[in-house]
């Protein structure tokens, strides 16, 4: 039992010390981006920059989950079109019956609610992570100053 303790002491102080020394050096050394590249020339800190332009900025957190929200209210949508769909294939194909009628009906309207609710959805999942998540930054450029950036659904 005293053994392993030991162990995994020397194991935790050995990557501690390890990870300390590759963090406390100096900066690492800049390097020249190859020619045929983006940035041929210049001085990068890693050589995956040479192709990445300046202007790319990296997406936040909440433009992932808005993404991720999006496809998934899209599959929804979809989802209530092929229902639709099928109802109104039932519908056809129901030669009069009453309880066919009914039931292709009650199909077809249920697949209009869901994809009412999904555009309903998808307007106000943009409209709020696209408020909340701008800060209200203004754009600040002449006659626009008092505008807001944001995104909007418009039907």
């Amino acid at each position: 039992m005293l053994k392993k303790m030991v162990m995994m002491a020397v194991l935790a102080a050995s990557v501690v010390c390890g990870s300390l020394a590759l963090t406390s050096g100096e900066a690492m050394a800049a390097v020249t981006c190859p020619t045929g590249s983006i940035h041929a020339g210049s001085q990068v800190t890693n050589i995956a920059e040479c192709n990445v332009p300046k202007d790319q900025q990296d997406k936040g957190l909440m433009e992932y989950v808005q993404t991720g929200l999006n496809v998934v209210i899209s599959i929804v949508g979809l989802v209530a079109v092929v229902v639709i769909i099928l109802g109104g294939i039932t519908f056809v194909t129901s030669q009069g019956d009453a309880p066919k009628i009914t039931k292709a009906k009650n199909t077809i309207l249920y697949g209009i609610v869901g994809l009412v609710i999904a555009i309903l959805s998808f307007a106000i999942v943009n409209f709020v992570l696209s408020s909340v998540f701008s800060g209200g930054k203004s754009t600040g450029s002449g006659s626009d100053s008092g505008k807001t950036e944001g995104m909007m659904l418009s039907l």
